[in-house]
């Protein structure tokens, strides 16, 4: 039952920072521990986009695919992610992006996870809360590296 929330200031705006976060086929680019991502689908209805995607985490010799359905949010500028299949029991992840009076915004993500298997947990625990705490990082870094240093576009 790990769980992992953190909200982030950031100088770009709501709308940079949940594109950025919505281009979920870029994550194996700058993600710690992505190493592949693939969309089987993606539906998009009354302005929301529903995606099913896989994502292929590893670290040392061990290596997990889950499946997740991914809801984008834009008029909300909100991302909600569904566990679907995989090493999980259940894994919640929530986004949400706050506008700030001065054009940047909040970030807040909120994760909460258990692996099906003792073992697993056991031996991914630890590196997957030290990696949700570096995702913070990655996507801040990720959004100097293409919106700048002061989120101007």
């Amino acid at each position: 039952m790990p769980q992992f929330t953190t909200t982030r200031q950031v100088p770009h705006s709501a709308r940079q920072m949940f594109d950025l976060v919505a281009d979920v086929e870029r994550y194996p680019e700058f993600l710690p521990l992505c190493e592949a991502l693939s969309v089987r689908s993606r539906k998009e209805r009354e302005g929301k986009t529903l995606l099913i995607a896989d994502m292929t985490v590893g670290y040392k010799a061990i290596r997990e695919t889950f499946t997740s359905q991914v809801l984008l949010k834009p008029d909300e500028l909100a991302i909600d992610v569904k566990y679907l299949d995989g090493p999980f029991k259940y894994l919640d992840n929530k986004w949400t992006f706050v506008a700030r009076a001065d054009g940047g915004c909040e970030v807040r993500f909120f994760i909460d996870y258990e692996f099906k298997s003792r073992m697993l947990g056991a031996l991914m625990g630890a590196m997957f809360d030290r990696a949700f705490r570096m995702f913070a990082e990655a996507f801040e870094k990720r959004a100097r590296d293409i919106y700048g240093e002061t989120g101007a576009s």
